[in-house]
């Protein structure tokens, strides 16, 4: 047994300069190769083709977009879905802060009908000034 002659080894050591290079490669790679996500709406609507809708009047005044969809919920005012109810207080208010309030109804073409009557009838009790009804341009032959 030799105790007065052994050596001390060296502590084994990183080169932080080689790691920080491999994660900046793999941090570029990440970077590169994801694709940004798109904001994609609450609800795809397929609206009706119109041949004599006009192009609405633009104004300072942003109006409030209602949606209908298919299935329940049907009313989604801007991304966020509601109730009639709910709808019809949030445009009673809207009213009261503005008289002259618009709204358009982005409705799909196979939104049940009962329902587009229930929401006209919501809008007419809050007394909404405008109700504009939005449709796709219709292709010419």
């Amino acid at each position: 047994m030799r105790f007065l002659g052994k050596k001390r080894q060296k502590a084994p050591s990183v080169i932080i300069v080689s790691l920080i290079d491999v994660l900046l490669v793999v941090l570029i790679f990440l970077m590169v190769t994801t694709t940004a996500k798109k904001a994609e709406p609450a609800l795809k609507l397929n609206l009706p083709d119109s041949r004599e809708a006009k192009p609405g009047t633009a104004t300072d005044d942003k109006p409030l977009v209602v949606s209908v969809g298919t299935n329940a919920p049907y009313f989604y005012l801007g991304d966020q879905p509601v109730t009639v109810d709910r709808l019809q207080s949030t445009m009673t208010d809207a009213v009261t802060k503005n008289p002259n309030t618009r709204v358009e109804v982005k409705a799909d073409k196979r939104a049940p009908f009962g329902e587009i009557i229930r929401l006209i009838d919501a809008l007419k009790a809050a007394k909404v000034g405008s109700i504009n009804f939005m449709t796709e341009k219709q292709a010419t032959p």
